[in-house]
């Protein structure tokens, strides 16, 4: 289990979370500080220079997963984890990456009057994200402690009694296991009355996708795009979607691979678009998209699949993909899509 202190810099999370090991047996702290603090002996200066917080680097809130899941690995128990996390996208990316792991994380932000805290909060240093986060998502999400005139100790025993009783609850995010070998996987193209598709902003991991995931044991795979379309936007489709393509993906490490099928779930009505069930643990946001702004949301290779999808749609014809580019076909002069050799 992870207990995860959060709050603005000046809120007192570190000095809290020295106390709280004390309190909760057999805890260990980790500080993802440290790992922000060796990217300059990783990464060039030039990569560096690109972004304003480490934060905002992939390899940082990937090796924040990792190395917690490592740390409980090698010692058990619990880790306290004071850090500032004010972005709702970087928490879902890291507490699902974490969930997908099996470990638990109990959410706590440490928020004292806002007058002692700009008293505290280091020069130069504005607040009005962090306010913004608290009055948003943040307080919504984490157990909110009152830490106006409490000393650290004093603060770090609220945050054990929290966890203790379950006040401070398990976060409720969905739990993907990562996977140890390749993954059969399906998802399905829902379309809107203007023909523009539907994609999904997963809380569990980063990036847009098509509505689907990977196929249980024993399922057939048309099957589990339906179940996925239901899980994830309450959308119940009463027929087997037809399929537009198969498509290999090669193994890229971290990332196994396998086969991705993707399949029509045909045209939703406006009242069918407004009932899906949005927010909810498994989806940050939704959206249908034309063809031209899902190149710019997606990922390289999920768009090709899409725009061979879509190609496919158009001419009644399924296509076999690997790495997604068609195989056994070739495309017309002129880009009018694919055809036989």
């Amino acid at each position: 289990m992870i207990v995860w202190i959060n709050g603005a810099s000046g809120a007192g999370k570190t000095s809290a979370a020295r106390e709280l090991i004390e309190l909760i047996p057999n805890s260990t702290l980790f500080d993802p500080e440290v790992i922000g603090g060796g990217l300059p002996d990783l990464l060039p200066p030039k990569h560096l220079a690109e972004v304003g917080d480490f934060q905002d680097l992939p390899i940082w809130r990937r090796l924040v997963v990792d190395t917690a899941a490592a740390l409980l690995a090698e010692v058990g128990g619990v880790l306290v984890v004071p850090m500032t996390l004010l972005r709702q996208d970087h928490r879902d990316e890291i507490f699902g990456g974490l969930a997908s792991r099996r470990i638990a994380v109990r959410h706590v932000v440490l928020a004292p009057d806002e007058t002692i805290l700009r008293e505290r909060i280091a020069k130069g240093m504005a607040i009005e994200p962090y306010r913004a986060a608290l009055a948003g998502w943040l307080g919504v999400d984490a157990l909110r402690v009152d830490t106006s005139g409490l000393t650290p100790y004093e603060t770090a025993e609220r945050v054990a009694d929290a966890v203790r009783t379950g006040a401070a609850s398990v976060c409720d995010i969905v739990q993907t296991p990562e996977p140890t070998a390749e993954t059969l996987a399906a998802g399905v193209l829902l379309f809107d009355e203007h023909d523009r598709v539907l994609l999904v902003d997963p809380t569990y991991k980063a990036g847009w996708e098509f509505p689907g995931g990977v196929v249980e044991t024993g399922e057939a795979p048309a099957r589990a795009g339906v179940r996925e379309v239901a899980e994830e936007t309450g959308i119940h489709l009463t027929e087997a979607p037809r399929l537009l393509v198969v498509d290999w993906e090669p193994p890229v490490p971290p990332g196994y691979g396998g086969m991705r099928f993707l399949f029509d779930g045909g045209h939703l009505d406006g009242d069918e678009a407004r009932r899906m069930l949005l927010p909810g643990p498994e989806l940050r946001d939704c959206r249908f998209v034309t063809e031209e702004e899902a190149a710019r949301l997606l990922p390289p290779v999920r768009y090709e699949r899409l725009r061979w999808a879509l190609r496919a749609r158009e001419r009644g014809v399924p296509l076999y993909l690997e790495a997604s580019v068609p195989v056994g076909r070739r495309e017309v002069p002129g880009g009018s899509g694919p055809e036989s050799p």
